[in-house]
Formats: C-alpha cells, sequence, structure tokens
C-alpha cells in the first residue's frame, strides 16, 4: 500500500529526491514520496555496505521498481553505521512509510554542515512545483 503525498517538516531534502533525518551526529537517509510515486513500487534494494563511506551527491545504492532502476543518491556525506534490513528484505514496505519504518540507511556525519545546503520542506515543495 502506498503512503498518502507527504514531506515532513522535519526532514531535509536533496534535489535528487532523497530526505535526512539528523540526530545528533548521524542521519537516517531514505527516498521521497516523490520519488516512489515516480518509480512505482519498488522491487529490490541494493544497499551500501556498513562501514562503506558515502560522499554527498553520490551514488549509494539502488532502487528497483516495476517501472525503473534508481540510484539512490546522499544527501549528505559519512560512515554507513547501519542498513535497514526491513527494507532489504521486503522493499515494497518502503513504498508505505518512506519517512517511518521505510528509512534505507543511517550514517555518522562527516560534515554536519553539509546540512546547510540542503533544502527544508517548503523549498523541495517549490522544487516540485517547478518541474
Amino acid at each position: 500500500m502506498a503512503a498518502d503525498e507527504s514531506y515532513p517538516d522535519d526532514l531535509l531534502y536533496h534535489p535528487e529526491h532523497d530526505w535526512a533525518r539528523l540526530e545528533g551526529g548521524e542521519a537516517q537517509l531514505g527516498i521521497t514520496w516523490f520519488a516512489l510515486e515516480s518509480l512505482g513500487e519498488l522491487v529490490y534494494f541494493e544497499p551500501p555496505q556498513l562501514g562503506q563511506v558515502l560522499e554527498k551527491d553520490g551514488s549509494y545504492g539502488e532502487v528497483e521498481s516495476v517501472k525503473a532502476v534508481s540510484e539512490l543518491v546522499a544527501p549528505l556525506s559519512g560512515t554507513v553505521l547501519e542498513v535497514n534490513a526491513a527494507a532489504v528484505a521486503d522493499p515494497a514496505s518502503v513504498n508505505g512509510d518512506p519517512y517511518g519504518a521505510g528509512w534505507l540507511v543511517r550514517i555518522l556525519l562527516r560534515d554536519p554542515t553539509e546540512a546547510d545546503a540542503l533544502l527544508d520542506a517548503a523549498g523541495y515543495r517549490e522544487l516540485l512545483a517547478s518541474q
């Protein structure tokens, strides 16, 4: 079951439709409702390895849907601390709760100031409206 369209105010957004939830010196990462709506139901999630270093704006894995394969874009740089095993086992579950149980990875931030370059929810909605 797909979630209703939403862009929570407590998240930061990358223009490539990925989000970050800051938690101290760490961040949870995932993909937005817009990305999921564009892709359709996810059937595969190729996560990064634990300990892998992600570079802001770089690819850190892939999701595959019934429509397409899409690279995941890291909104922030950091080291992978945890991969959401539930999303790996059942990628379609991400569609139902992309901002909660459907998070993809948790990272230790390398440079927390990178978050200053991300969009807030209002800015992300403006970006979507202009596309």
